[in-house]
Formats: C-alpha cells, structure tokens, sequence
C-alpha cells in the first residue's frame, strides 16, 4: 500500500466517523488463502473506507482485518495468529496485535489488543464483529459464513 500522510488528528477523526455498507451485497467470508475487500461510506458520502479480510494459505488461525481510508492509508489493523511484530522503537508485540495509524509511521506500530473490547480473538467471527464495532462499523456489511466455515471459524 502506498503511503499517505495525515495528521493524527485526521487519522483519528476517519477512525471516529460512523462507516456503513456502501451496498446490499452478500459476501463470504474468505476461505483459507482468500482476501476479501468491502466497501463502506461515511453517511454523507463524502468518505469512503475499505473492509479487507485476509486469511492465511497454510495457517488457518492466521487473520488479517484491516480499515483503510482513502484507498490506501491503513487506519486499523488487526492481526491474528501471525508472527510477533517489532515496532520501530524495537519492541516486539506477541500476536494478535492490533496497529493503529501513527502519524509519520502509518500503520508500523503495534500494541496489544484491548481484552474490554476484544472479547476472544480466538474465534475470528467475534474477532471480526469486535473489530468492526473498533473502527466504528455502524451498519456492517452482509458477510456470510461460508458452508465449511461454520465449524473452522473457532481455532
């Protein structure tokens, strides 16, 4: 992704902003290797955002749900099951870890992720409606459980 100045003050203003379905759509949720992008609008329309699901080829436990505004700059991020990251100031945060925009370095910081708001990142469907509520998903988008999903999306 290309890398998008803002203030923080404008990063948290796009992470605040109410966001809903841009359309009626039915999506399933990505199987093992897949990628799904959603669109989702600022009621006026004058902000659009992206809903990116990505889920891992080889490791099912490994998850990406990601915010985007602008096409390209990453507000939010929610990895699971991957590896640990190492933040610019070089601590390592074990995953799940969450990233939120930082001013001067998007999305290259991590921390961990809130248990009051996360309640079990283990299961990535609550993981997935936690995250939406996160970044202010007000009407989130029709996404579907795929027929074999039912029984994996606990891991």
């Amino acid at each position: 992704m290309a890398d998008i100045d803002l203030t923080q003050d404008e990063a948290d203003a796009l992470i605040a902003l109410p966001k809903s379905k841009a359309n009626h759509d039915t999506t399933y949720y990505p199987d093992q290797g897949g990628f799904l992008v959603i669109p989702l609008v600022y009621p006026d329309k004058k902000e659009n955002f992206l809903l990116d699901i990505k889920r891992g080829r080889i490791d099912l436990q490994k998850v990406t749900y990601q915010n985007r505004a602008r096409q390209a700059v990453i507000l939010v991020r929610l990895d699971l099951g991957g590896a640990p990251h190492r933040n610019p100031d070089g601590e390592e945060i074990a995953c799940p870890h969450l990233h939120i925009y930082r001013e001067g370095y998007s999305d290259k910081w991590a921390g961990t992720v809130p248990a009051d708001l996360f309640v079990d990142t283990r299961d990535l469907w609550q993981a997935l409606m936690d995250f939406m509520r996160y970044c202010n998903i007000t009407e989130p988008p029709d996404i579907q459980k795929g027929i074999l999903e039912w029984t994996r999306l606990r891991v």
